[in-house]
């Protein structure tokens, strides 16, 4: 019989969270209040800022970082045969977040997450095994829209285990109403849209080595974003509450959308949701999406390059006017697309 080891306690070493931020390459207002807890409303008064526009090198004040602070990395916990895991020392919700692993035995450990046994996710408590991305091993994990218990991990090794968790932020928006156009809530009744479901859940399946080796890029040069990632939505007044699962982009149609990073086109068609949709597979099951497209330019089964043209911008399915809402899924669940711009992996 195996010996299990018991539940190893996650070692945080206490840290002094710094009162300010400063701007690298890719920057937003919006990304740097998201990933600090704060509004953009309050990055700007602390910082008496009237415009956007920041410089690369520029020290921002982070109003109420204490209170949520960003994902960083967390110092290494105890070692499981020769295993050292280094975690996030906190994440909020929809976050990406990366496992490091390292050590003689890193690439044989296994791992799960538990704590989506309480969630509404896809194949939850999974057995992930590591993947070098960046001669790292690693582990990439999410956090679901609307959850912010603990993420619990577990390692296995030879039959012994250990493991730990680090707590979640809430993100803190508020609800919208968006009260459609009848014209455009009907293509929510669509009979084709089972078909359009299940084609996508057959991508989030996908489990096939990481293909990408460079940072992600944006979908849209210079594209400006219209409507943040993860802001919770009612169709009407009082009805379920859902998230806007992508991050939207504002641009006239005929505008060139081009691919995040190297991977596999595993869909590429036009549906009544989603309207024209190019999906594309990077590996280590995640997979970049791009909605509302006029035009396609790949097909099925095509390998695409960092940057390559994919389609162009439409206004194609659940839309009401030419944008691009880019989706990034790690194993079915949506994480926040401005968490990969000018990363390889989330920070």
């Amino acid at each position: 019989m195996n010996k299990l080891a018991p539940l190893l306690a996650l070692m945080l070493f206490p840290s002094s969270l710094a009162a300010t931020y400063t701007v690298v390459r890719g920057d937003t207002l919006w990304g740097i209040a998201q990933r600090s807890g704060t509004t953009v409303a309050d990055l700007r008064a602390a910082n008496g800022l009237n415009t956007d526009a920041l410089e690369v090198g520029q020290v921002l004040q982070l109003p109420g970082a204490a209170a949520t602070p960003a994902a960083t990395s967390a110092p290494t916990v105890a070692s499981l045969s020769g295993v050292q895991v280094q975690t996030p020392a906190r994440v909020k919700e929809g976050d990406p977040f990366v496992l490091r692993l390292s050590g003689d035995n890193a690439s044989r450990v296994r791992v799960r997450f538990p704590s989506e046994l309480n969630e509404d996710v896809r194949r939850p408590n999974e057995w992930l095994s590591p993947v070098q991305i960046g001669g790292a091993w690693v582990v990439l994990g999410r956090v679901v829209l609307g959850q912010t218990a603990p993420v619990r991990y577990e390692l296995e090794l030879d039959g012994v285990s250990a493991g730990g968790q680090f707590p979640v932020g809430p993100l803190g928006q508020p609800v919208q109403n968006l009260n459609m156009p009848a014209s455009i809530a009907a293509v929510l009744q669509d009979p084709g849209r089972a078909a359009e479901t299940a084609a996508v859940e057959k991508a989030y399946e996908l489990r096939t080595p990481p293909a990408w080796t460079e940072p992600f890029a944006q979908a849209i040069a210079g594209g400006r974003r219209s409507s943040g990632f993860g802001q919770p939505r009612r169709e009407t007044a009082g009805a379920k509450i859902n998230y806007h699962y992508g991050m939207d982009y504002s641009a006239p149609k005929g505008t060139r959308v081009q691919a995040v990073n190297l991977g596999r086109v595993v869909l590429a068609a036009t549906y009544p949701v989603r309207g024209g949709l190019v999906v594309i597979d990077h590996g280590a099951g995640l997979l970049s999406l791009y909605f509302h497209l006029s035009k396609i330019d790949v097909s099925v089964g095509q390998s695409v390059s960092r940057g390559q043209k994919v389609g162009e911008v439409g206004s194609t399915g659940y839309s009401t006017g030419p944008h691009l809402h880019l989706e990034m899924r790690l194993r079915g669940e949506a994480v926040d697309p401005a968490r990969w711009v000018d990363q390889r992996l989330p920070q």
